[in-house]
């Protein structure tokens, strides 16, 4: 430092020439921006919860939650109606569950393809390609499934009793289908982070691609591999067209997937399109069966976030 800077001092006893010469007025726009497109998703999440809230309230002071969360039976649209949710649940996760089968294997045996076998030339061709698959309208998937799978397994179905033109099988499949990309994209990109140092020693150690895959960056990268199948479930629990299209609009307490049954975003679908009247408990229900499909996956995410950071491991 020379003498001239070393008497350019503030007051606090920074030198000048480290002092900012001019305030920094495109920074502070950034952040201004960045503030705002994080405020606009905890405002929107308020104002889901303000707008489900009244509504759901009304309808538990006329119905019994007790009745809503048990009952077996669901005609709320119907005369007499009844109000039991269990079948719109259990539609729910019946469907989900078939989705997470399908695309659970095939999404992570793509993430990993993509991040241990393939070239970077074709990794660069063929990620994209994949997650064009996330792109498609799920109405597209939803009549894919109808005209497609289900005479498909109706004419190839070797058990005595084939699956109804409606049916939670084709449904479940198509959007196993529809949540590949998601679960591939997401877990790729959590394997691509694990340092290659750890593949560099597991190589030196005489394992194979095979071994090194499975036993050393799969579990590295199990706390991002874990949020993506997460996300992709919250997709599937949420997913309205395809279900609504496939899987029926009958509500059904079975577990049987060759059987047509009600799913609750079919539900929320069917009943808001406008023939219910406003006020009466009718259009209550769909908020209250909104609620739930909420508080579900809320507490799915918390869940998620609760693994996410157990199995994290933080590399420098």
């Amino acid at each position: 430092m020379s003498v001239p800077q070393q008497r350019q001092r503030t007051a606090s006893g920074t030198p000048g020439f480290l002092k900012r010469s001019q305030p920094r007025y495109g920074e502070q726009a950034v952040k201004v921006l960045l503030v705002a497109a994080s405020l606009v998703s905890v405002l929107t999440t308020v104002g889901i919860v303000v707008a489900l809230i009244p509504p759901t309230r009304d309808f538990f002071a006329e119905i019994g939650i007790g009745e809503f969360l048990t009952g077996t039976e669901w005609a709320a649209l119907f005369n007499p109606p009844e109000f039991g949710v269990l079948p719109l649940v259990g539609a729910t996760l019946l469907i989900t569950l078939i989705a997470l089968v399908v695309a659970v294997p095939l999404g992570l045996g793509a993430a990993v393809y993509l991040s241990e076998y393939a070239s970077p030339r074709t990794r660069t061709v063929f990620k994209p390609v994949l997650e064009v698959l996330a792109g498609i309208p799920t109405v597209v998937y939803g009549f894919f499934a109808l005209k497609a799978i289900t005479p498909f397994l109706r004419d190839h179905w070797w058990f005595d009793e084939p699956p109804q033109i409606f049916n939670a099988l084709s449904a479940g499949f198509v959007m196993g289908i529809m949540i590949i990309p998601t679960i591939a994209s997401l877990s790729e990109d959590a394997m691509a982070a694990v340092p290659r140092a750890l593949r560099d020693g597991a190589f030196a150690l005489g394992s194979s691609r095979m071994q090194v895959s499975t036993r050393v960056v799969f579990p590295a990268a199990l706390s991002g591999i874990v949020a993506a199948v997460v996300l992709g479930i919250s997709r599937a629990i949420g997913e309205t067209m395809i279900v609504a299209i496939a899987a029926g609009l009958r509500p059904n307490l079975s577990w049987n997937p060759l059987e047509g049954m009600q799913t609750m975003t079919a539900f929320i679908a069917a009943a808001g399109i406008g023939d219910v009247p406003v006020g009466s408990i009718g259009y209550k229900t769909i908020f209250a069966v909104g609620s739930l499909l909420f508080v579900l996956t809320l507490v799915m995410n918390l869940i998620s976030i609760r693994l996410v950071r157990k199995y994290r491991e933080v590399y420098e």
